[in-house]
């Protein structure tokens, strides 16, 4: 009789998993569809508008002009021209940052002094607007690509060793007494307990830059740049062109979206 009872008590906890997984797939499922909704409502009244002659399709362009736009520089392969440049420039500068803000950090967590003379300096590197930095590199470093990869490290890795270095700082003293109490050394301290128990700080970390990176690339190719997404936006608002303006905002909006 108690068996019967638990066989029946383990089956009715297995039913309401099983409804509450059906339903949360429900839920995903609906927020996907609604999103997807919401879009082609707003393109379908941008495009609506347009026709209609409620805002002017020069200056607002629309979303059949920028596909088929689209669809011209694929057939003549521009468009993959400039999205290989923005991607490499993209994959150099976040690997840099990367590389740097770890190893900075690290520097910064092994010196208590060098972190307590080196962080307000930091902060104010960060806080600067790297906008206004972006001409000053062109005049140092030229008009090259190396201008727009600095540009875009310069976007990212000061907050990144900060982040790093406060994630650090922060990790279980417990653990760090165990590694030395056990004749550890620092060492050991930084390759059995900082650098594993940051895993996911480093990866959360990682996961911001990549989108850094890529507006400190676009705002380097505003200046510095004669391919790349940046340069073609920046070229379509110069000749007024809303078409290609929307075209490069579009694609850096979508690559921003899927973490690159």
């Amino acid at each position: 009789m108690k068996k019967k009872k638990k066989e029946n008590r383990e089956l009715s906890i297995s039913e309401a998993q099983r409804g509450y997984i059906e339903q949360e797939q429900f839920h995903k499922r609906k927020v996907a569809v609604c999103r997807i909704m919401l879009l082609v409502l707003l393109l379908a009244i941008w495009e609506l508008c347009t026709r209609l002659g409620w805002i002017d399709d020069f200056i607002f362009s629309s979303p059949s002009r920028v596909f088929f736009c689209f669809r011209d520089m694929v057939t003549d392969r521009s468009i993959f021209i400039h999205i290989g440049i923005t991607l490499f420039e993209t994959l150099v500068s976040f690997g840099l940052v990367v590389v740097l803000g770890l190893l900075a950090a690290v520097l910064l967590w092994s010196s208590r002094s060098a972190s307590e003379i080196l962080e307000p300096y930091l902060v104010m590197l960060n806080s600067l607007p790297k906008s206004a930095l972006a001409p000053v590199l062109i005049v140092w470093l030229g008009n090259h690509m190396r201008t727009i990869v600095v540009a875009a490290v310069s976007v990212a890795v000061f907050g990144s060793i900060l982040t790093l270095h406060n994630g650090f700082s922060n990790m279980d003293p417990d653990k760090i007494k165990l590694i030395y109490s056990l004749g550890g050394s620092r060492k050991d301290v930084l390759t059995k307990v900082l650098l594993p128990g940051s895993v996911p700080l480093i990866v959360s970390n990682m996961k911001v830059n990549v989108g850094l990176c890529l507006v400190g690339v676009i705002i380097g190719e505003f200046l510095a740049a004669q391919q790349g997404l940046g340069y073609l936006i920046i070229y379509g608002s110069q000749v007024f062109s809303c078409v290609l303006l929307w075209r490069g905002l579009g694609m850096v909006d979508e690559w921003r979206s899927r973490g690159l």
